[in-house]
């Protein structure tokens, strides 16, 4: 007669181990992303200002504020209220820093840099990781310097060495500063991801493409395109949904400004900014909460869009 006791046994081990193993990971998941998700949740349905205090739980206040008029026009578009400013603003930012750098050219780079000869190419890459690995202070003052509308900045040394008149780039065009500089240093992620995948590809499928004859830009778009399906999908999903929350640089170069306030940026200054009008905690975290609502939606519709279900799937044939 077979014995049950053995394969329990066995089960009980299984389960012992799949604890051990994830059990650490499964906590700080709890601690660090599940509670401030639930304390963000509990504060924006509160009246909660400046002191930690859980008034008037459960109530729409914050939300009711998010539409409240103000009379901003934006692109000839008229926007009812910050908030709604913000969004577009941060539709904006996303959409052209992600399209423009973090993705196309970060593969520019990365398809550049890997044609050279290793050495030259590696070199290059370094370059554009220097400003990744410095500070963000740092890479911050730089672009002010940049930007900077007085004859020192080096902007309009370089115009006025050509004849042209100084320009005022955080006045006029705040939106191409803070998509510029965000771009520049979030392309060196994808280009290391995208170099990598590239250096993956088997170098026979370049020799029987040349073989066939065909041309550098043939190759790259049914050899190396192709290959870099899963690394795009990541890249692009990754970059948008960290773009989305990023405010760093922009606070950094551009400061509160009304320009250049993305929702991010709206949470921050509304919520841990006392100096320039926070303190409105429940507010902050009522933008959060639309903020994470987005942040889910966008990530739901892109993974559909870029059939990840299908690249995650387990290979069909099992090697052991």
């Amino acid at each position: 007669m077979h014995n049950p006791r053995p394969r329990r046994r066995n089960v009980r081990s299984a389960h012992a181990d799949t604890a051990l193993f994830l059990g650490p990971a499964i906590v700080l998941l709890a601690i660090f992303f599940l509670a401030p998700i639930v304390v963000n949740f509990v504060t924006a349905f509160s009246n909660m200002e400046q002191t930690v205090r859980f008034e008037d739980f459960p109530t729409t206040r914050q939300f009711d504020k998010l539409w409240k008029p103000n009379d901003a026009a934006l692109l000839g578009f008229e926007l009812r209220s910050g908030f709604s400013r913000a969004l577009w603003l941060s539709l904006i930012y996303v959409v052209f820093t992600l399209g423009i750098f973090n993705v196309t050219f970060a593969l520019i780079l990365a398809l550049t840099t890997t044609a050279l000869p290793d050495r030259t190419g590696a070199f290059f890459r370094a370059v554009w990781l220097l400003p990744r690995m410095s500070p963000s202070v740092v890479y911050a003052l730089l672009w002010l310097w940049v930007v900077d509308s007085s004859d020192r900045g080096l902007l309009n040394q370089i115009l006025g060495a050509a004849g042209f008149d100084p320009v005022n780039l955080r006045l006029d065009h705040p939106m191409a500063v803070i998509v510029v500089a965000n771009g520049l240093i979030g392309a060196s992620l994808g280009m290391i991801i995208f170099t990598s995948a590239i250096r993956s590809i088997p170098v026979h499928l370049f020799h029987a493409a040349r073989a066939d004859g065909a041309g550098p830009l043939a190759i790259t778009r049914h050899v190396v395109l192709p290959a870099l399906r899963w690394p795009l999908s990541y890249i692009t999903i990754y970059q948008a949904l960290a773009l989305l929350v990023s405010f760093e640089y922009i606070f950094l170069i551009m400061g509160p400004a009304r320009s250049t306030m993305t929702m991010a940026m709206l949470s921050y200054t509304k919520s841990l900014a006392p100096s320039i009008g926070g303190g409105q905690y429940a507010y902050g975290a009522a933008i959060s909460m639309i903020l994470i609502v987005i942040g889910i939606v966008v990530a739901l519709l892109m993974w559909r869009l870029a059939n990840m279900k299908s690249l995650l799937q387990a290979p069909r044939i099992e090697v052991r």
